[in-house]
């Protein structure tokens, strides 16, 4: 028997640092959190997005969370996520968390991780498949070479992301 489950959505706005953040919520959980205009997020008239107060317990928590995170207190999320995709993306995307604070890996080193050395090609299509940007670290996997490849939200943001990990994890105050 198959229950079908109707979850309200939301979508609120978040102007960060570094660019602004659409945060989709079910339920009670944040499904996507993407930068708008970037190749992965929604295309928008950045001087048309309302910037209301949330309506969602959940928003209001990852807002919160993603300014502790910018600010340099916060090093760990703590949301409730609901993914969206394959068995082996969500596999990926499990592993994308447990990557420290203020380290990166590369792909090939993602992909021995979830046991499957073979799949660096796969591991990079899922990893850029993750809908929760931030949250779910993406950015800290690098090239095999340890060039700075692939981000859904644009390589400079990818950059300023590490770095400024980095600096609050490190002292470190630029990467790449």
């Amino acid at each position: 028997m198959i229950k079908l489950i109707n979850l309200e959505t939301f979508l609120a706005y978040y102007r960060s640092p570094i660019g602004i953040l659409s945060i989709k919520s079910y339920g009670d959980s944040i499904a996507e959190i993407l930068f708008v205009n970037s190749p992965r997020g929604q295309q928008v008239n950045e001087d048309e997005i309302e910037y209301a107060v949330p309506k969602t317990t959940v928003i209001k928590k990852c807002i919160k969370q993603l300014e502790e995170y910018f600010s340099g207190k916060r090093k760990k999320f703590d949301l409730k996520l609901t993914f969206s995709g394959s068995a082996f993306q969500r596999k990926v995307w499990g592993e994308l968390i447990n990557i420290p604070y203020g380290k990166h890996i590369s792909y090939l080193t993602l992909s021995r991780r979830i046991e499957n050395a073979g799949a660096i090609r796969a591991v990079g299509t899922a990893n850029g498949c993750n809908k929760v940007c931030i949250v779910v670290p993406c950015h800290r996997v690098i090239g095999t070479d340890g060039s700075l490849v692939g981000y859904g939200g644009d390589l400079w943001r990818k950059k300023w992301l590490l770095d400024h990990e980095a600096k609050i994890a490190h002292g470190v105050q630029e990467l790449f």
